[in-house]
């Protein structure tokens, strides 16, 4: 009987596991919730396929993995720059990902994040505490009259890009692939005049040496002073320090970030009323800046479809086949 090993395995995943075990007889399924490290890769042992969430193996453990048997790496999301496609390979592992689990889910949270600025929720959140409820200051913007510039435009992206358009706000999008399907959603334009022209800039783009640090100092100084800014992909396409630095000095209005450098210290762990990550603690009480823990993927409809598209891919794999989503053919 084939075997498939869960690592870093959510009780919220679980139920759908479950239900593909169910509908898999022929497969047996164990987990764990811990990472994939040196430590556990021994819990591979058996196992024809791995299934991996927001993780980076040690080089090391692609050999270790080879000579268990495991033949695929199964990333349950849309980001796979933590794994070493090229030791893989060597190894003879396929490793796939889930490209369009739900890309809904993470354009509605962006687009939850631009609301929450325009509104100036913060700064009135803040101000409530302290028993201040005047109105002054709290005048917004209305989104159909704003310019949204989306960076990226994928199926994310060109979901996001759709949502704007339907608001009756002007969308312009900048991607070194355009998508022809997207012509009555946005304008395509240089990335430079993107930065300069909109007045809400959300940022829907992979992970790559190409694009780690995108958006710098140089960047925030094109924008407009009055910019809401919004990452919901990874969180070094920023550069945190320049991001910082842009909002002390007003160069940009308000930053929402469900994403961000160095997040994995900080991010889905119970800190006890601490911060290790000195980027978040830095950015955490400033009224304008709403910080989300990489949730914006996190709707029952998209973790349903990251566990199901994954398992099915490391099923068919594991029985033969070839699939659509394997990354290093």
């Amino acid at each position: 009987m084939k075997k498939i090993f869960m690592y870093n395995l959510l009780n919220m995943e679980k139920p759908f596991v479950k239900h593909f075990a169910a509908q898999h007889p022929d497969v047996t399924f164990a987990g764990t919730p811990d990472k994939l490290t040196s430590k556990n890769v021994g819990l591979a042992k058996g196992a024809d396929g791995i299934s991996i969430h927001f993780n980076s193996p040690e080089k090391s453990l692609y050999s270790s993995l080879h000579k268990f048997g495991v033949k695929i790496i199964g990333v349950r999301q849309t980001g796979y720059n933590e794994v070493d496609l090229d030791a893989a390979k060597k190894n003879h592992l396929v490793v796939t990902n889930v490209p369009g689990y739900s890309p809904r889910s993470v354009a509605e949270m962006a687009l939850t994040h631009v609301m929450y600025l325009l509104r100036h929720i913060g700064d009135i959140r803040q101000r409530e505490a302290k028993g201040d409820f005047l109105w002054a200051g709290d005048e917004a913007r209305e989104i159909h009259n704003l310019t949204v510039g989306v960076i990226g435009t994928g199926k994310i992206g060109g979901t996001s890009a759709k949502i704007y358009k339907a608001l009756g706000a002007k969308v312009l999008g900048s991607d070194p692939y355009p998508n022809p399907q997207l012509k009555s959603t946005l304008t395509y334009v240089p990335l430079k005049t993107l930065l300069q022209t909109a007045d809400v800039i959300v940022l829907h783009t992979p992970l790559l040496k190409s694009t780690r640090h995108m958006i710098g100092a140089k960047e925030f100084k094109l924008m407009k002073n009055s910019v809401i800014f919004v990452n919901v992909s990874r969180g070094a396409v920023v550069d945190t320090n320049a991001l910082i630095d842009a909002l002390k000095d007003h160069e940009i209005a308000a930053a929402g970030l469900d994403t961000i450098e160095d997040e994995g210290n900080t991010f889905n762990r119970d800190n006890k009323g601490t911060i290790p990550n000195q980027y978040i603690k830095q950015l955490i009480n400033m009224p304008n800046v709403l910080i989300t823990p990489h949730v914006a993927y996190d709707t029952d409809n998209s973790v349903k479809n990251m566990v199901e598209i994954s398992l099915n891919d490391i099923y068919d794999v594991i029985n033969g086949k070839s699939v659509k989503d394997q990354l290093n053919k």
